[in-house]
């Protein structure tokens, strides 16, 4: 039996009332799409996520993955419960039918992944780094390498990895050393990549990996990169896995969490070389990463929102279940559930106040790339790819550091139980960490906010943004004073994000060290911002359907609940985000290195 039950009721409520499922479906080629089948999806997404994934999640944490003779061995269970996962369809929701794909908006596919990372997040890396392949060669590929590659990669028969990392080069792709050697009409690789999720496994019977290498005469830096189709097993003519190519796993990483997912070092041309066919032109393979590392940004934001979930169902029910002490308010003379404590409540109603607004953000986010990808009108899908861009650093950053907050709160509420890995609290907390680091680890997202996203164009999808923010003021002071504190709340963070972005603006010209010392807190100030806007019209949509009797009450009541803690207890953060952001470098650099 699951201890996991699947939010699906807060799923519609955001993809119908926030992230603009409406709008995609009235889009040519959406005419098939309806709430009913979104419920239908949503509902047959949460059966396999409670009742196949989510059991294997603590086998998966206990077993993990191991090397054995050479070949990757996955937890028991895995491999039963990944041929039922593509058995199902999950693998193509979002794909282009002419390969077998659902063609199904990135909406609905960002809120199944949802679910599967709540479940099981170790399971979800695997289709999660296989989508992102899929996106890169379905943009990117030759028509020949669509044919070849792509249907089994869009139903999961085949898998997908994404390969930057060397150890020499973490972020620092400039340094990446792989080197490709042009022989005929392919190359061969000749290098080490590190941290490669599910690099090898028993899965699928053939991997396609996506690797990053140099051709001998490319010029130095990440203007000589290119990308490189790499097969497990070469391909046949009639589509069939071949000849083994010259890729290996070597090992596989001992990790703090995650344990059921395979990261592995993978070793390029111990013999021959690895046979490796070109994407697009030489030199231009990072642009094409790119493309995957987005797709997988967003999904990485989305583990954050998932572990909040999934921590805090734990947490929930154990504080539900736990007598300890009396009710400090003297209304019941016996000792109480520990859900009665001020205190408990507070760190609950944190973790459930984040993980919605994380959601809202995810989905929004995900609605935004649907309209870039759909929209029959070039200016408002110019509109929508810059509200992507803008908000994807956010999204990965912002969620996965409330997924580690959150996780840390459902250990705190279980007490010592919680430090004891029998509860299983404490899987989520060593799980949700590394999505702070991978896909360019959330430092690293905050400097690409404030150098690509605000400095490079005056920021002025930034200011669109907040601009927008602020239109919902009037509908706030409509809604009574049952309100008032999120509405004033809202505003006072829209205004501390306005103010950080000027400052920003004007100090990274002068000195690019002041605006970099303030990124991570500016990144935050954005994240709870925006969660605090997507949270004050979920509040307002759930009252305007008590009035009109739109929906199961008790939901739409505790969305109101939710969103008032969230604008009383979350929000007014941003003020302490405002004064970090402009605080400039001085103090940071002022001890010299050797004295740190």
């Amino acid at each position: 039996m699951s201890d996991y039950s699947p939010p699906t009721a807060d799923m519609s409520f955001v993809a119908l009332k926030l992230a603009g499922f409406g709008d995609i479906a009235g889009l040519p080629g959406g005419e098939d799409l309806s709430e009913e089948l979104l419920s239908s999806i949503f509902e047959e997404a949460g059966k396999f996520a409670g009742a196949v994934l989510a059991p294997l999640n603590r086998v998966g944490d206990i077993q993990g993955s191991r090397l054995v003779d050479g070949a990757v061995k996955t937890p028991d269970g895995w491999r039963e419960a990944y041929r039922s996962f593509i058995d199902s369809g999950w693998n193509a929701v979002p794909f282009d039918p002419d390969f077998g794909g659902q063609g199904l908006p990135w909406l609905v596919a960002t809120a199944c992944f949802d679910l599967w990372h709540s479940a099981n997040m170790a399971f979800a890396l695997c289709p999660m780094l296989t989508q992102a392949a899929v996106e890169a060669v379905s943009k990117y590929g030759s028509p020949d390498q669509k044919a070849k590659y792509l249907a089994k990669m869009v139903s999961g028969e085949w898998t997908g990895t994404m390969q930057l990392t060397e150890p020499q080069a973490g972020s620092d792709l400039a340094r990446v050393r792989t080197k490709a050697v042009r022989d005929g009409d392919c190359y061969r690789l000749f290098g080490q990549k590190i941290f490669i999720t599910y690099g090898d496994h028993d899965l699928t019977e053939n991997t396609i990996h996506m690797v990053l290498a140099r051709t001998p005469d490319a010029p130095e830096g990440v203007k000589g990169i290119s990308l490189f189709i790499v097969p497990k097993f070469l391909v046949k003519d009639d589509g069939t896995p071949g000849e083994r190519n010259d890729v290996r796993c070597v090992s596989i990483e001992e990790k703090m969490g995650i344990h059921a997912s395979p990261t592995a070092v993978m070793q390029y041309g111990d013999r021959e070389g690895a046979i490796g066919y070109l994407v697009g032109e030489e030199n231009k393979g990072l642009a094409y990463m790119f493309t995957m590392m987005n797709s997988a940004r967003l999904s990485v934001g989305l583990e954050g929102v998932a572990i909040c979930e999934r921590s805090y169902q734990k947490a929930a029910s154990f504080a539900r279940e736990r007598i300890q002490s009396r009710d400090i308010s003297g209304e019941c003379p016996d000792p109480v559930a520990i859900i009665r404590h001020p205190d408990v409540r507070r760190m609950l109603m944190t973790m459930r106040a984040l993980g919605e607004a994380g959601r809202a953000l995810a989905y929004y986010a995900a609605g935004k790339l649907d309209l870039s990808h759909r929209h029959p009108d070039k200016a408002a899908r110019t509109a929508a790819q810059s509200r992507v861009d803008l908000l994807i650093p956010i999204v990965k950053g912002w969620c996965t550091e409330n997924g580690s907050e959150a996780a840390w709160n459902g250990v705190q509420i279980h007490g010592g139980m919680g430090y004891i890995e029998e509860t299983g609290a404490a899987q989520f907390m060593r799980d949700a960490k590394i999505a702070e680091i991978y896909e360019g680890a959330n430092g690293i997202q905050a400097n690409d906010l404030i150098g690509r996203k605000i400095a490079r164009d005056g920021a002025l999808e930034a200011k669109t943004m907040i601009a927008e923010m602020r239109e919902l003021d009037s509908a706030l002071a409509d809604a009574g004073r049952d309100f008032a504190g999120l509405r004033a709340n809202l505003s006072r963070a829209i205004a501390s994000l306005d103010r950080a972005t000027a400052w920003l603006l004007e100090h990274y010209q002068k000195d690019v060290r002041d605006a970099a010392a303030g990124a991570m807190p500016y990144l935050r100030l954005w994240g709870v911002t925006a969660g605090g806007w997507l949270m004050a019209r979920a509040a307002l949509a759930a009252k305007e359907g008590l009035e009109a009797g739109d929906g199961e009450a008790q939901f739409l009541r505790d969305k109101i609940v939710t969103a008032r803690f969230y604008g009383e207890r979350i929000l007014p953060r941003a003020a302490t985000y405002e004064i970090e952001t402009t605080a400039g470098a001085a103090s940071l650099m002022a001890i010299a290195d050797a004295a740190m």
